[in-house]
């Protein structure tokens, strides 16, 4: 039974850093894993400023981005490798950071050069998990549920608090998945205007009253109404939620219970019945696991806090050993591709 080691790397669309994670996997039926090391890196607000507007950059300013936030991927991964004295790593399985995801109009891009990870760790790196996907005529996201499905297989269903909340669980014999709602991109955009990055606990959520107006309006959004597969990026928060906030008169609290409110109601009447593993930077929010609370007769399970911090770049290094072995990775029955497949290039 062969082990492999793999570094996970996750950038999420909340903006707030890269999860990095070292990880064991056996090369087996049953995929058992050891969660190693992880570590989160918090990004400057430079690296924040320049990713939030990269979606409206010039194509040489974008290739420029891209290679810098690759070779700060590199460094980081060595300072990662140095600080925990990693001795045997087999690849580098990067999400990369997505700047533009639109599946309809047949792309989805993901910056952070991995060449430049690679030249710089002198490490096999695996990027660009997605484009196959999205060239079969699929979504291209969400990719954890295969990982959901093999890893943790105990739960009946894994929801994920980040950015975009997105929801995986097996029926009739298939794993579906699929996002359902801006969560932390629309929380933390608020706190921003308050001057913080987030809201910490959700206290701000907290000391708000709820706004049926805007709630309505938040509910109205024509995604909520649409079949799966389907998938959401930024550019679906730029254009629905953002006008919506920004033409709200009422105070930031006010709009964060508001938000707080419409995430739970939108993810917890889709909760299948049964235990339901609750990972994601939301899972801090108390505001938000309440409004859940509210909406679902599920029994929600928080891991330890490794897990809620690391999954995602635990199962970005699951895709990764799967890349290696030549084994599917990318689930049409989540996707709506027109077959399973093997998606990530390799380099080194």
């Amino acid at each position: 039974m062969q082990a492999y080691y793999i570094i996970g790397l996750m950038s999420g669309t909340s903006l707030d850093g890269i999860d990095l994670c070292y990880a064991q996997f056996y090369n087996n039926e049953t995929d058992r894993y050891e969660l190693l090391n992880g570590k989160t890196i918090k990004y400057t607000s430079e690296i924040q400023k320049l990713l939030l507007k990269a979606d409206q950059c010039t194509a040489i300013e974008l290739m420029q981005i891209d290679a810098d936030l690759g070779i700060y991927f590199g460094e980081q991964i060595k300072l990662f490798i140095q600080e925990n004295d990693i001795q045997q790593i087999d690849a580098i399985a990067s999400h990369g950071h997505t700047i533009f995801h639109n599946p309809k109009n047949h792309f989805s891009t993901q910056i952070g050069s991995p060449a430049q990870i690679h030249a710089i760790t002198d490490i096999k790196t695996i990027a660009d998990f997605r484009s196959v996907d999205v060239a079969l005529g699929g979504q291209g996201a969400p990719l954890v549920p295969i990982g959901d499905q093999f890893l943790f297989s105990n739960y009946s269903s894994c929801l994920n608090l980040g950015g975009i909340a997105n929801i995986s669980f097996d029926q009739q014999h298939k794993r579906i998945a699929y996002d359902i709602c801006i969560c932390n991109m629309a929380l933390n955009f608020l706190a921003l205007k308050l001057g913080h990055s987030y809201d910490k606990n959700g206290n701000i959520a907290s000391s708000g009253q709820i706004n049926l107006k805007l709630l309505n309006e938040l509910n109205q959004f024509h995604y909520f109404s649409s079949e799966p597969p389907k998938s959401l990026g930024r550019e679906q928060f730029d254009d629905w939620y953002i006008p919506l906030l920004e033409n709200s008169s009422i105070s930031v609290p006010d709009m964060m219970a508001t938000t707080a409110e419409h995430i739970g109601m939108q993810i917890g009447k889709l909760i299948p019945k049964g235990n339901c593993l609750l990972t994601g930077g939301g899972v801090f929010n108390t505001s938000l696991i309440n409004a859940l609370k509210k909406h679902t007769q599920s029994t929600l399970e928080i891991p330890n806090n490794n897990m809620v911090d690391y999954k995602e770049a635990l199962v970005f290094a699951y895709l990764g050993m799967l890349r290696l072995t030549n084994r599917i990775n990318t689930l049409s029955s989540v996707t709506g591709a027109n077959r399973d497949s093997i998606g990530g290039c390799i380099y080194g």
